[in-house]
């Protein structure tokens, strides 16, 4: 992880200078002692790329003089709009504009703490990379920026601002760790054993395997895994941070559930060759319960929570589900399976079940690649949000928008409910292809028990094919964030 750090403003006597800069800002302080040492080469700098600090725009200045090797300004925008997202997604800039740098130092004119901790988080957040398969990789290849001094006058308390942030990030790379595994690594056992060494963090692990669930009853689970040989795992992580002492409050705890599908062929309702490799992350609405527990035990949150994750794979096999079959599920209600490629509805119908059932939930929120059919209504941009609970609801769309990882709140409707009737079981798992996604919460719903819940389908947000400004090419950890936000602005004591 990179290494950051901060520091009293000073310019820096060698190496790379990184400017965050207000639209029209004038110089002052060391970007006007930096100007007058280098005979106004920055100043010239600006002038000839129009540079005057709109947001997002930035300006590479090499070798101006004064010792400093290279100079990159940010343009942070007007100072009444800067955002705590505007100065993450500047310190995310900052590592995809300096790949060959080993070091740099940033500053601005008044830095709070709180900004220097943003900055900080943005530029962590933007320099993962997974590697861990890589050996051929040649030196030059490799980015060298592994330390970020952050200049504030504030260290003391930007250094408490950046302990959570650093939690966050570190919870955040859990998840993306997760999401990049190959599925020859990463089955459902692998993934429940490191989800038990979160205990480290002070978690309490329970994981509960084929022979538990059955004798609970979880049919519509074990539906999904029966045509694999590895076995399925539902893991239950619990963080009693309420009073502070490890031990359970007397309030009712948030429960965060996931859809584990480590890798989903389809099963017998097989999938297209094309792009099936990209359904090894079909975990990563589990994958992300995972980093946003690991968050909270990281920072130490006041709240007492849970996670729990259903984990299988969905393979064709002589053993598998076929469509056409009848499960039962937790709940007793019973399910025909008609296409079996829709089985991460399956899964979460268990864990939700016996989440309400054995915790009696303040809150419900379970996280699935769920459907296609979300990304063809609000592509790569917004989570799906379907939900029972206007003011759930609320809290989630502006924990979005405080953290960039934003929901768009979806219908639910009993006027759906008739498109997954079924003429010999209590429902069938599909409902066809007018709205896809809508019919999946609809089934979702049936096994929340009226407790607050919401769906967030993150089909579209679990992967990126390109590089964002926070968030590089690959597994995105979308909802540890917004989730880790949710609780600290509104379930913390």
């Amino acid at each position: 992880m990179l290494d950051i750090a901060f520091a009293k403003p000073a310019l820096p006597k060698t190496g790379a200078l990184v400017l965050l800069i207000h639209e029209g800002e004038k110089p002052s302080g060391l970007w006007a002692q930096l100007d007058d040492s280098t005979g106004g080469a920055i100043a010239r700098a600006f002038a000839v790329a129009d540079f005057t600090g709109v947001k997002g725009k930035t300006c590479a200045i090499l070798a101006p003089g004064a010792g400093i090797g290279r100079v990159l300004a940010i343009g942070l925008g007007k100072p009444a709009e800067t955002t705590r997202t505007i100065l993450q997604e500047a310190g995310g800039t900052i590592v995809a504009g300096l790949p060959r740098e080993t070091a740099a130092t940033v500053t601005a004119s008044a830095l709070t703490a709180q900004q220097a901790a943003d900055v900080a988080f943005g530029a962590v957040l933007r320099s993962y990379r997974f590697g861990r398969y890589r050996t051929r990789e040649k030196p030059e290849d490799l980015p060298k920026l592994a330390k970020i001094t952050i200049q504030t006058a504030e260290i003391p308390k930007a250094k408490a601002a950046w302990e959570p942030l650093d939690a966050t990030a570190k919870g955040v790379f859990l998840t993306r760790d997760l999401v990049s595994e190959p599925p020859n690594v990463l089955d459902p056992p692998e993934m429940a054993e490191r989800c038990r060494k979160l205990s480290e963090l002070g978690l309490k692990v329970e994981i509960l395997g084929p022979r538990e669930m059955s004798k609970l009853g979880f049919g519509a689970l074990l539906g999904v895994s029966q045509g694999s040989v590895k076995e399925p795992r539902m893991v239950v992580m619990h963080w009693n941070g309420a009073n502070g002492n490890g031990r359970k409050s007397k309030e009712k705890p948030v429960v965060f559930v996931g859809k584990g599908v480590t890798f989903d062929t389809g099963g017998i309702s097989i999938k297209g060759a094309a792009g099936m490799e990209d359904m090894k992350w079909d975990m990563a609405g589990a994958g992300t319960v995972i980093g946003l527990m690991a968050t909270l035990a990281g920072r130490k949150a006041k709240v007492d929570a849970i996670g729990l994750v259903g984990l299988v794979e969905n393979m064709p096999s002589g053993s598998a589900q076929r469509p056409g079959d009848v499960v039962t599920s937790y709940s007793g209600q019973t399910i025909e399976v008609i296409n079996t490629d829709a089985e991460g509805r399956l899964v979460l119908a268990d864990v939700l079940w016996y989440a309400q059932q054995k915790y009696d939930p303040k809150f419900m929120v379970d996280l699935a690649t769920l459907t296609g059919a979300i990304i063809v209504g609000l592509g790569h941009e917004f989570a799906g949000l379907f939900s029972n609970d206007d003011s759930l609801s609320q809290k989630l769309t502006a924990a979005g928008q405080a953290t960039g990882e934003r929901v768009w709140r979806m219908p639910l409707d009993e006027a759906f409910d008739k498109q997954i009737r079924s003429d010999i079981a209590d429902m069938k798992n599909v409902g066809g292809r007018p709205g896809g996604s809508i019919t999946a919460a609809q089934f979702i719903q049936r096994f929340v028990n009226g407790k607050p819940w919401a769906h967030l389908d993150i089909a579209g947000m679990a992967w990126s094919t390109k590089d964002a400004a926070i968030v590089p090419k690959g597994a995105t950890a979308f909802g540890v964030r917004l989730l880790d936000r949710l609780v600290a602005d509104h379930f913390e004591g």
